[in-house]
């Protein structure tokens, strides 16, 4: 669930116009919802309750009905959106500005300096890679020859030590399983079998002999994509071998997590195990790779807290970890002792939220203050060397390297700014563009002004709105709403030129950081799970309502959006207060808190969310706020685009059909209510371009319509 995908980023540049536009009438677009069957004996009971699941079919995704359903509903949706006028300008302005150069910063792996470009309309971005002196960079991978219509994706890569092999990771419309194949670097060719079913994984290699992965048991057929996955295996593969010889490291019927990870240091003598069974907390595990047949070694067992092993030396690991310190601290611990009641103190908790990067031999701890980047730079005995002086108020990320390079690069990015690519002087601290994109776009005529406002219990909660400078705050401003709040995922400022084209048209893009996110700390975090997710909602809810009381926007103006947790967000939020707003964006949302935990890795998400099984106080508690079971019959709901996936294995999509199908059921009013289903794509991730932009037109044009705004170039 952390690893969300936050929508695409596109750009569309408009001129601000009045919303009382005549261009429009804006008239009733007439919606037939399709039959939806119903089989009213599907019934659960919970503690001597009774709770019924009249769409339980509907989880069975691969089903003939379901599929029939499935098509009917994209054919209304469809139907709708291409009666808005001004869909095929946005379509057509979204193509134009997305043919621009997108990089990423390089990394360097043996001679050669790799990184990503996307030209264009690409569907995916390519990777490249030059050595210094190159002329010309040359193609490394091109996944846009994976398939013909762009929606096989790369999902990983991780090179061996000296770079001479890689391995990397594919997947298929969007599914978290992937196949896994080996590159000789130098020759550019497939070494051994692909690997198949891999799932949260990444690649870690020793030496070039083999490397670790972790993958679960592939579930039944017919159920791949939806079944119960809680048993992650952590497996050795030798090169030259084949798979089924692979041997269990960790993990499995021995040791059951529901997930396992592994790295290898940078100077490959030490095994780095990361294991747990919920998304917060986790045990952490060293093996001697020097020694044959060294036993595993526990250094942290009880999951109460997080542990991150980023590096080790000859004499100390070095660890991050929020074990007696919400908000995260670095310690060492001997590598003949390293058990915690050893370790010691390396760069003491801040009042501000860390997390921490290694490059040059340098540590680089990004603190967040207010959700704003700062970045302080250590040398590995914790003497701090200096601030890294950043662009402005914004996003930083980065600061990556081996202990050999004498630079780092890092992006910097806010709700104005283009993410743009600097490459930094370790030594001195100097830093200069690296790259930066060329837009249509002009930061300047914009501003982002932070917000603190009090939530229900008068909590105060940050808030970052942006707009056009000079704009008119008379209650008339469209405006979208976004957030999350959830297993402690920090939302730090972002440029979307898909933003733009609500900026551009007079309107109003605004940022929640609100309480179950990991903005202040495990303490921020813990007010917003299980009996205190109310308290997320409730910040919401209040954060809609400053915009309205402080004449930013108003019902008739206001958009709200959430993905993933935060689709639940937005789900709750308009079953609890149907009238807050005038459109709805729930998507791959999170909708049936009674079995989420039945499919995938659903079951690890119970640290924030609890199950029903739990106990009766938490079953009422989940029951008293699932979108699904607390849709209202004669209810006038927003104007409502739910979204979602056929090949969506982290939130199943019978997650956004049962909701969909209880809304289209229930709703009485004249906002039409309906839900687009992308096929070959997943949770957000390895999306290709065509379908980005498929996806963002349909919600601008979703919004402005139905908000009675006419955008004009």
């Amino acid at each position: 669930m952390k690893n969300i995908i936050v929508l695409p980023i596109v750009l569309f540049s408009l001129v601000s116009c009045n919303q009382s536009s005549t261009e429009t009438d804006f008239k009733k677009i007439d919606v037939k919802y399709p039959i939806t069957q119903k089989d009213s004996s599907v019934k659960d009971l919970y503690f001597g309750t009774t709770v019924a699941d009249p769409y339980r079919w509907m989880e069975n995704d691969t089903a003939a009905n379901t599929m029939e359903w499935v098509k009917a509903e994209n054919e209304v949706t469809d139907g709708y959106l291409a009666s808005i006028p001004f869909l095929p300008a946005i379509q057509s302005r979204l193509k134009e500005l997305w043919n621009y150069d997108k990089y990423s910063a390089p990394f360097k792996e043996g001679d050669y300096n790799y990184y990503s470009k996307k030209t264009g309309l690409q569907n995916q971005a390519v990777i490249y890679r030059q050595k210094e002196g190159q002329k010309e960079p040359e193609v490394f991978l091109d996944p846009n020859t994976f398939s013909s219509n762009g929606t096989t994706s790369l999902g990983g890569m991780n090179f061996s030590t000296d770079g001479s092999l890689c391995g990397y990771q594919i997947s298929e419309g969007g599914s978290d399983w992937r196949k896994l194949i080996i590159l000789n670097t130098i020759t550019k060719e497939q070494i051994g079998d692909t690997l198949f079913d891999i799932k949260f994984s990444s690649v870690a290699w020793k030496k070039n002999e083999g490397f670790y992965y972790s993958s679960y048991d592939k579930p039944k057929e017919g159920s791949q994509l939806a079944g119960k996955t809680d048993r992650h295996k952590l497996y050795y593969h030798r090169l030259g071998q084949p798979q089924s010889q692979d041997q269990l490291v960790f993990g499995g019927e021995i040791t059951p997590r529901r997930y396992v990870g592994a790295s290898v240091s940078e100077n490959e003598k030490w095994l780095f195990i990361f294991a747990a069974n919920s998304t917060y907390g986790n045990e952490l595990y060293v093996q001697d790779l020097t020694k044959p047949n060294a036993p595993i070694i526990p250094i942290v067992k009880d999951m109460a807290s997080s542990v991150n092993l980023f590096d080790v030396d000859d004499q100390y690991f070095y660890i991050q970890t929020d074990k007696g310190a919400p908000n995260s601290k670095v310690v060492i611990a001997p590598l003949n002792k390293p058990q915690s009641e050893n370790w010691i103190d390396l760069i003491p908790e801040q009042k501000e939220v860390l997390s921490v990067n290694t490059g040059g031999g340098n540590i680089f701890c990004s603190y967040l203050k207010d959700a704003i980047t700062k970045v302080l730079q250590y040398d590995m005995k914790g003497n701090k060397i200096r601030e890294v002086v950043l662009p402005g108020l914004g996003t930083a990320s980065g600061f990556n390297g081996k202990r050999k390079e004498k630079t780092v690069f890092y992006s910097f990015s806010s709700y104005t700014t283009p993410s743009t690519i600097y490459k930094m002087d370790i030594a001195s601290g100097k830093a200069e563009v690296y790259k930066k994109p060329t837009l249509q776009f002009n930061s300047d005529d914009y501003e982002s002004k932070q917000v603190f406002y009090p939530s229900k219990d008068g909590t105060k909660i940050p808030m970052m709105i942006t707009y056009k400078k000079g704009i008119k705050l008379d209650g008339n401003n469209p405006t979208l709403l976004y957030a999350y709040g959830g297993f402690s995922v920090s939302i730090t400022p972002y440029f979307s030129t898909s933003d733009i084209i609500l900026l551009e048209n007079g309107g109003i893009y605004a940022v929640a950081n609100l309480r179950g996110g990991g903005e202040y700390g495990e303490t921020w975090h813990n007010q917003g799970i299980k009996t205190k997710k109310q308290n997320v909602f409730d910040d919401f809810i209040y954060a809609a309502k400053y915009l309205k009381d402080n004449k930013y926007t108003s019902k008739e103006k206001l958009a709200i959006q959430g993905e993933s947790n935060g689709g639940l967000l937005v789900g709750a939020t308009i079953t609890q207060q149907p009238d807050i707003c005038q459109v709805a964006f729930p998507f791959v949302g999170v909708m049936d808190m009674l079995r989420y935990h039945k499919f995938t890795a659903g079951a690890g998400w119970a640290y924030d969310y609890g199950t029903a099984e739990d106990s009766k106080e938490m079953f009422e508690y989940l029951k008293s706020y699932s979108p699904v079971h607390n849709v209202k019959e004669g209810t006038n709901y927003p104007a409502t685009l739910i979204m979602t996936a056929d090949h969506d294995d982290r939130v199943v999509p019978a997650h956004s059909f049962k909701f969909a199908a209880n809304l289209q059921e229930k709703h009485k009013g004249d906002n039409p209510v309906l839900i687009s289903i992308e096929t070959k794509a997943g949770h957000g991730a390895g999306m290709s371009t065509e379908q980005t932009i498929k996806a963002e037109s349909h919600k601008w044009a979703f919004m402005f319509y139905n908000c009675k705004v006419t955008p004009k170039k």
